[in-house]
């Protein structure tokens, strides 16, 4: 088997508080026809971190690589109750997880309160919303 590097100059660059790639010839790239596979998201980035975070904790604990959720929370240096919090999110309906990675729907919407609680029909939950 033969292995092939590849290699592509690019910086990153923040601005606005998020991440840019800028390309070889200095303009920055689009998610888009340009660059294939990255996209963009108009969502909150707080609750879009917090949605990855939740996503990526459920897999983690669904494959075995964590017997509970306080070993998670103790491998990813965050309070337990927090990972228990996120982890809710994981409950969304799916036409609501796109609308807050769309930026049609914030934390702010009934149901997400900060105790986490979220209704478990998903007609309840759009219902929250309005």
């Amino acid at each position: 088997m033969t292995s092939v590097t590849v290699v592509v100059p690019m910086t990153i660059r923040r601005r606005g508080g998020r991440k840019q790639i800028i390309g070889p010839d200095g303009s920055p790239m689009q998610a888009g026809g340009d660059a294939a596979g990255l996209t963009e998201t108009r969502g909150d980035p707080a609750l879009v971190k917090a949605l990855a975070r939740a996503f990526r904790w459920r897999r983690m604990l669904e494959e075995g690589r964590y017997a509970s959720i306080r070993d998670l929370a103790r491998a990813e240096g965050v309070n337990r109750t927090y990972v228990g919090r996120l982890l809710n999110l994981t409950l969304l309906a799916p036409d609501l997880v796109d609308a807050i990675l769309d930026g049609r729907r914030t934390a702010a919407a009934p149901g997400l309160q900060a105790d986490g609680s979220i209704p478990s029909a998903w007609s309840a939950q759009r219902g929250a919303w309005g």
